[in-house]
C-alpha cells in the first residue's frame, strides 16, 4: 500500500503546473457574484439539477445533526467524481455560506465572526458594516463598494486593495494611509487627491506638494464637483507597484515574495495563481487557490476559502487539515469526498472508519485515481452549480460562450428577474439629482425619501440605497451611487 504522502505529492506536483486560464476557468468559476431566487429564499445557487435543495441558512443550522448523517459507501464501479455528485445531489444546502459569528448577514456569503454584512461575499474576523463588497478581513469597519480591503481599514469607498488605512474613498492600491480621495499606489501618506505613486507624502495634489491652507482650499473645490467621482474612479491607474516585495509577477501585492500569477495577496509566498490571500504572518506553499488565509495557512492545492492547512481541492474549509475534495467542513482531518461535517475525522463519502480502515480504503482510492489520471484534477465543469459568466472567472477573463458550455460549465442568457413591488416608486437613474444637493451654506444634503424609492439604471437594472449606506454617503458628503452595486464590483476589478 502506498503511503497518503505519496499521493500528496503527486497532487502538489501537477498543481504547480497548471496555467492562470485554467486555474480562473476551473476555480475561480466556483465563486459567483450574483444572487437569485432559490425555493423562496435568496441564495448563491441558481435553480438547476446540479444541486439537490436550497434551504435558509438558519434552518440548516438546525437540522445540521441530520444532514450531515446522510453517507454512502465508495462504489468502485463509478468514478470518484460520480461518487462525489451522488453524495452532493442527496444532501440540501444553505442559501449562502453562514459560519459562526455572522450577525444581521442574511443576505451576504462567507461571514464569519462579523456583522452588518450586506450583498457582499467573504467578510472575516470582527468586521462591520460592510455593503457590496469582496474580501473584508481583519478589523474592517464601514467598507462600501470595496474589494481586498484588509487589517484594520475603516470608512473604505469606492477602493479596492486598501490596507492598514482609514477614510479612502475611490482609490485603489493604498497602503497605511489616511483621508484619500481619487488616487493609486500611496505607502503612508495623507490627505492626498489625484495623486500616484507616493510614498511618505502629505498635502499633495496631483503628486504636487502644497501648503496645508492652499491644499483645503483646492480640496474643498474639487470636492464639491460630486458627479465626477465615480468618472475619477474609472480613469483611475490600475497598474500597481508591489509594495516591499520581491520576485513577484502580476499586480496588487504587499509584502510578498517568490509568487507567480496573482491579485490582491499580502504576506505570501513561495505560491502560484492566488487571489484574495493572506495574513499578517505569512501564508505559503499555495497553489491555484482562492479566498485563503490563516496564521497558519499552508500547503493549499487547488482550494476556495479556507484557512489551516494540508488542504487538497477543497472548498469552504476551516480549521481543519489533510482534506481532500471536501465541501464546507470544520474542525474535521482525514476526510475524502465529504460535504457538510463538522469535528470529524477519517471518513469518506461522510462514511466514518477507523483509522487504519480509512488509510486502506483512501490508498485504493487515490491508486485508482492515479491509474485514471485524475487524481490532481479539481471538480469537473459538470459539477459547478454556477453560471460560468455570473462568477468572477466571468468577469476577469474573457472566454467564449462555446467553449464553457461544451466543457459542461453553465451560462445564463437570459437576465435575472428582480421582483418590484406593485406599490414601489420607481427613480430613473438620471433623476437622482433630485435627491441630492448643497444647502445655502454649501452643505451636502441627502433626500431621506430615496430610500422608499427603487432605482432603475440605464440596464432597467434596479437597485436600492438601504439606510445603513444612506448614513455613511451622508456622512461623508458623498453622491448617490449611479451604477448598479453588481456593476461596482466589477468596476473594482479594473474590468
Amino acid at each position: 500500500m502506498k503511503d497518503l504522502n505519496y499521493f500528496k505529492e503527486k497532487i502538489k506536483e501537477k498543481r504547480k503546473q497548471t496555467s492562470f486560464r485554467a486555474y480562473i476557468k476551473e476555480i475561480v468559476s466556483h465563486f459567483p457574484m450574483t444572487y437569485y431566487k432559490n425555493s423562496g429564499v435568496i441564495s448563491k445557487f441558481p435553480e438547476s439539477d446540479r444541486v439537490w435543495k436550497v434551504i435558509s441558512a438558519a434552518n440548516f443550522s438546525k437540522n445540521a445533526d441530520n444532514l450531515t448523517k446522510k453517507w454512502l459507501d465508495y462504489d468502485f464501479n463509478l468514478s470518484l467524481f460520480e461518487n462525489y455528485e451522488k453524495l452532493f445531489l442527496q444532501t440540501d444546502i444553505f442559501n449562502v455560506i453562514d459560519h459562526w459569528g455572522a450577525e444581521n448577514s442574511d443576505y451576504a456569503d462567507m461571514v464569519y465572526n462579523s456583522k452588518n454584512a450586506y450583498l457582499s461575499t467573504v467578510v472575516i474576523s470582527n468586521c462591520e458594516n460592510v455593503l457590496y463588497s469582496i474580501s473584508t478581513k481583519d478589523n474592517c469597519t464601514n467598507v462600501f463598494n470595496s474589494i481586498a480591503t484588509w487589517s484594520n481599514s475603516e470608512n473604505i469607498y469606492f477602493c479596492s486593495g486598501i490596507l492598514n488605512s482609514f477614510n479612502i474613498f475611490y482609490s485603489r492600491f493604498i497602503n497605511n494611509c489616511n483621508n484619500i480621495w481619487f488616487s493609486t499606489n500611496l505607502v503612508w501618506c495623507s490627505e492626498c487627491i489625484n495623486c500616484n505613486n507616493l510614498d511618505n507624502q502629505k498635502y499633495c495634489i496631483n503628486n504636487e506638494k502644497l501648503e496645508k491652507a492652499e491644499y483645503l482650499l483646492k480640496k474643498e473645490e474639487i470636492l464639491k464637483n460630486k458627479l465626477n467621482f465615480e468618472k475619477n474612479y474609472l480613469n483611475l491607474d490600475k497598474k500597481w507597484d508591489n509594495i516591499n516585495s520581491k520576485n513577484t509577477t502580476w499586480s496588487s501585492m504587499f509584502s510578498s515574495e517568490n509568487v507567480e500569477n496573482w491579485y490582491f495577496w499580502y504576506y505570501v509566498k513561495d505560491s502560484k495563481n492566488v487571489m484574495f490571500t493572506g495574513w499578517v504572518d505569512w501564508d505559503h506553499n499555495m497553489y491555484d487557490v482562492f479566498t485563503a488565509g490563516s496564521p497558519t495557512a499552508h500547503d493549499f492545492y487547488w482550494v476556495m476559502w479556507a484557512n489551516w492547512e494540508n488542504l487538497y481541492c477543497c472548498k469552504n474549509i476551516t480549521l481543519s487539515s489533510n482534506l481532500f475534495y471536501s465541501y464546507w467542513c470544520d474542525n474535521c482531518s482525514n476526510l475524502i469526498w465529504c460535504i457538510w461535517l463538522k469535528n470529524k475525522n477519517y471518513c469518506i463519502l461522510n462514511k466514518q472508519y477507523s483509522k487504519e480502515d480509512w488509510e486502506k480504503l483512501a490508498s485504493k482510492i487515490f491508486k485508482t485515481m492515479e491509474k485514471d489520471w485524475t487524481l490532481w484534477e479539481f471538480f469537473p465543469a459538470s459539477l459547478n452549480p454556477f453560471y460560468f459568466n455570473d462568477t468572477v472567472a466571468g468577469l476577469i477573463w474573457w472566454f467564449k460562450k462555446e467553449e464553457i458550455i461544451k466543457e459542461g460549465f453553465m451560462w445564463r442568457d437570459e437576465k435575472i428577474k428582480v421582483d418590484i413591488p406593485d406599490e414601489s416608486i420607481v427613480v430613473d437613474i438620471e433623476e437622482l439629482n433630485k435627491y441630492e444637493w448643497f444647502d445655502e451654506n454649501w452643505n451636502w444634503q441627502l433626500n431621506s425619501e430615496i430610500l422608499k424609492k427603487v432605482i432603475k439604471d440605464k440596464s432597467w437594472d434596479y437597485y436600492k440605497i438601504v439606510k445603513m449606506e444612506y448614513d455613511f454617503l451622508q456622512k461623508h458628503w458623498l453622491p448617490l451611487p449611479r451604477l448598479h452595486w453588481l456593476e461596482r464590483m466589477k468596476v473594482n476589478f479594473g474590468v
